[in-house]
């Protein structure tokens, strides 16, 4: 027989889910609140209600004791039961419901009561005050019991006090007045307080929806697991309200941008300032694995909006990687320029060797001079205008090639880049696509020329290359960027179609464009505009464009 399982025994505390939480601190404040209003609000109204029996005596007071026919029976009359001063007061204590209304001479020698056996006898409260002429209100203790009273003198026509009046108000009646406001008091704390359990209760369930019904301790360790990811991932992170202003930022995102904890809270244009990357971020330009530059940094950012209208933007350093590439790409062009070189420099040795075996010595030094200096002269020309390595390099193999088909590669006299590029890998694809088809073009045609435009304008990158080619009808310069579409026949091992449309996409993720228009005197010209392919120059002296002299050259 399998022993069975102890009892669970239930904890005593505070529930651990967020919504009960919640409703259980808000009612016990709703509550509190009612409670704290309720005794706030009878406090003071006790002290009303003594206030307006002691003013309601004093003025009853007031009025008795300015009754002429009071103040001369007062004075003419003697303190008798049957007296007129006993039959004024009692008509006005009657018409007021006035506890008693006691009229007394300068000695203290009351001249009407209540109880008739009291007249002629001495008030039992001090009477100094009202027969000094001063009037007073108290609540106080006589023979008639506790009650509110106001006390003035009574005076002569040539104002001598020769009297004092003192009214009653029972004091039982002012504590009905605060008992029997109770009830009504209580009504309305107790409506109070179910309209603030209804508040309470509909805030709670909107709390549980939105913390999904964690608990405190599982909202703590999805706070902590989140900030350890956050930080610790290499990737930088930045979270956006719906306003567009910082909400979250985690260390690598700070530092890929230059920024820290100060920058939670303000916009992305405060933060950042103008530019691609505040664009990009902001989601005023849209696509994926978008390039934007920060500083030296070259960042691939995506964006991905949530659920509250805010959005969370994700970075990639690509500078390393960028350099890496670089690099792998040089070696690339490199091994393609000789490849083109080598099958030429069979043909000149060919050349070379007949001209030698012909005893033709002098028109071999000739050859040999010539074939040199043109190959260096290549050269010079390109890395003249070009400072960037690695396109430099692409357009000597290029021209190489354009030798051996027969066309003539020129470098364009406005031509000049610095060694300043961001994505000298994508402007390679895209000087090199645009080549290719150019020299595809010219192919077989007289004269064929191919011009390489490449200049900048600030930050901005602009290319053109031209050629003496049959052109592009109107109506085929947006499907030449159509993925798929071409004129020329599909190679055997693979499909055509795919050069101009990457040249494109290369130039809209950059924030650029591509487009095609006739050359002058004929043929096609590509023109990519590339906004920001530069980096800031360095603060070093920048080498001046050919033609051009620097303010140290000119100061000489």
């Amino acid at each position: 027989m399998s022993p069975t399982a102890p009892a669970r025994r239930r904890r005593l505390g505070l529930p651990r889910r967020v919504f009960s939480q919640v409703l259980l601190m808000q009612l016990t404040i709703a509550a509190g609140v009612a409670v704290l209003a309720t005794g706030l609000f009878l406090a003071p109204l006790s002290k009303q209600l003594d206030q307006e029996a002691m003013n309601r005596a004093l003025a009853i007071a007031q009025t008795t004791a300015q009754q002429p026919q009071i103040i001369e029976d007062l004075q003419n009359t003697p303190p008798t039961v049957d007296g007129p001063v006993q039959k004024e007061a009692e008509r006005v204590r009657k018409a007021t419901e006035a506890e008693y209304v006691v009229v007394m001479d300068w000695r203290g020698i009351r001249w009407s009561h209540t109880t008739p056996s009291e007249i002629g006898r001495f008030v039992s409260t001090s009477p100094d005050q009202p027969l000094a002429g001063q009037e007073v209100k108290e609540i106080d203790k006589g023979t008639l019991g506790r009650s509110a009273r106001g006390k003035v003198p009574v005076r002569a026509a040539d104002g001598t006090v020769v009297g004092a009046v003192s009214v009653g108000i029972k004091y039982d009646s002012v504590r009905a007045q605060l008992i029997s406001a109770i009830p009504g008091l209580l009504a309305y704390a107790g409506g109070a307080l179910a309209v603030g359990a209804l508040a309470a209760w509909l805030i709670s369930r909107r709390v549980q929806r939105q913390t999904r019904d964690l608990a405190f301790s599982d909202i703590s360790a999805l706070l902590s697991e989140r900030e350890a990811m956050l930080h610790g991932i290499r990737e930088g992170v930045v979270a956006l309200d719906r306003s567009g202003r910082i909400r979250l930022l985690n260390d690598e995102a700070g530092r890929l941008l230059g920024i820290g904890d100060e920058a939670v809270g303000r916009s992305l244009d405060e933060a950042l300032g103008e530019g691609r990357t505040t664009d990009v971020l902001a989601g005023r330009v849209t696509g994926t694995d978008l390039l934007a530059v920060r500083g030296q940094r070259v960042l691939v950012t995506n964006r991905m909006p949530t659920d509250d209208g805010g959005a969370v933007a994700t970075l990639r350093d690509r500078t390393e990687l960028e350099q890496l590439g670089r690099e792998l790409d040089s070696t690339h062009g490199l091994i393609d320029a000789l490849r083109a070189q080598d099958h030429e420099h069979a043909n000149r040795m060919h050349t070379l060797l007949g001209l030698l075996e012909l005893e033709m010595y002098d028109d071999a030094v000739d050859f040999v001079g010539e074939v040199v200096g043109d190959h260096r002269a290549t050269a010079e020309q390109v890395t003249e205008k070009i400072q960037d390595p690695l396109l430099a390099a692409l357009l000597v193999g290029k021209a190489t090639v354009a030798a051996e088909r027969g066309v003539a590669l020129w470098i364009g006299d406005r031509t000049w880049l610095p060694d300043r590029l961001i994505d000298p890998r994508g402007l390679v694809t895209v000087v090199g696509n645009l080549v290719d088809n150019a020299l595809d073009a010219v192919g077989g045609t007289p004269h064929a020329r191919v011009e390489v435009e490449l200049r900048t304008e600030g930050p901005t990158a602009v290319l053109r290359v031209r050629d003496t080619g049959p052109g592009i009808p109107e109506e085929q310069r947006e499907l030449v960027f159509t993925e798929g579409w071409s004129t020329k026949k599909p190679p055997a091992h693979g499909k055509r179609g795919i050069g101009l449309p990457l040249v494109r996409r290369l130039a809209e993720r950059q924030g650029g464009s591509a487009v095609v228009t006739e050359a002058f005197g004929g043929g096609a010209e590509f023109v990519v505009v590339l906004p920001e392919a530069l980096t800031e120059p360095d603060l070093e002296p920048a080498l001046a464009a050919p033609g051009e002299t620097t303010a140290e050259e000119e100061s000489r």
